[in-house]
């Protein structure tokens, strides 16, 4: 390589390395931003927004968690997030696994529909699923949200499973079956195990979407002991309008489980998201 590629190569990387930087920066602003405020007092924050809390203090998460209703908020998160991160996963392991590895009619048809839902706007299923909620008695109620939340999050769920399982050497199934195997035997002793990072993956961003969600559980949870912390936070703050500081260390109390979720399992997470790239 020539001096003069050789210099073009470096500027290059050197290029990409701070457009990197500066996205990174870009993303991680709102974070600092939102973790400094939580610990700054009000007059702090009002004088230097920007700038590191000066003293610390702790008092604005003594007073979210007693002025609001973030413990009841917390659990019912904990409840809709759990229930529907457990309805998803079975469902979508069942049907993916159906899928790979049994032939009946309508196979690629469902296949298909499955993508096809996937790039449907959950806003615009708004108005229909209130309706049907209505009629079924299941406005304000978490059961209700459970439902949704399941029905939006299974698509994705059955596209990814399919990608993991087709990747699976079919030595393995074939194997299973001589030794006398049934089919629930295979999936559960065999493709369940080998299908570990596709499954971490899949409740990491579902729980993600399921306890980041706003939209669906401020129309659907309309009692303020029902409501799950997302929902409960914009109550908070319209209580709290020019305390800073207690919104942001509200915010922060609901973002702290996501971020330790993605933290246990960030290495099957990674290796989840390439799951199915190659054979």
């Amino acid at each position: 390589m020539s001096t003069r590629h050789r210099r073009e190569n470096i500027i290059w990387v050197g290029m990409r390395q701070l457009i990197l930087i500066v996205f990174s920066i870009v993303a991680l602003y709102p974070i600092y931003y939102m973790f400094v405020t939580a610990f700054k007092t009000r007059d702090d924050w009002l004088h230097h927004q920007f700038g590191f809390p000066n003293p610390i203090t702790f008092q604005n998460f003594t007073d979210a968690l007693s002025r609001g209703n973030i413990p009841l908020w917390f659990q019912n998160s904990v409840v809709v997030t759990v229930a529907s991160i457990l309805i998803t996963t079975i469902v979508s392991a069942l049907a993916a696994y159906s899928i790979v590895r049994f032939r009946f009619t309508g196979r690629v048809l469902y296949f298909n529909s499955m993508i096809a839902f996937m790039v449907v706007p959950p806003a615009v299923l708004i108005l229909p699923l209130f309706v049907f909620a209505v009629n079924v008695g299941l406005v304000n109620s978490l059961t209700g949200v459970i439902i949704i939340y399941s029905g939006l999050l299974i698509p994705f769920s059955v596209y990814l499973l399919v990608s993991f399982f087709r990747s699976l050497p079919t030595e393995l199934f074939d194997a299973a079956a001589i030794d006398g195997c049934t089919n629930f035997d295979t999936l559960w002793r065999i493709t369940l195990p080998l299908s570990t990072p596709a499954i971490v993956t899949l409740v990491v961003v579902n729980a993600l979407f399921v306890w980041n969600e706003l939209l669906i559980a401020l129309v659907f949870l309309q009692s303020e002991e029902l409501k799950t912390l997302m929902p409960g936070l914009t109550l908070f703050k319209g209580h709290f309008t020019l305390n800073e500081p207690l919104i942001m260390a509200g915010t922060l109390i609901a973002t702290l489980p996501m971020i330790l979720l993605y933290l246990f399992g960030q290495r099957l997470f990674v290796e989840g998201l390439t799951a199915g790239a190659v054979k």
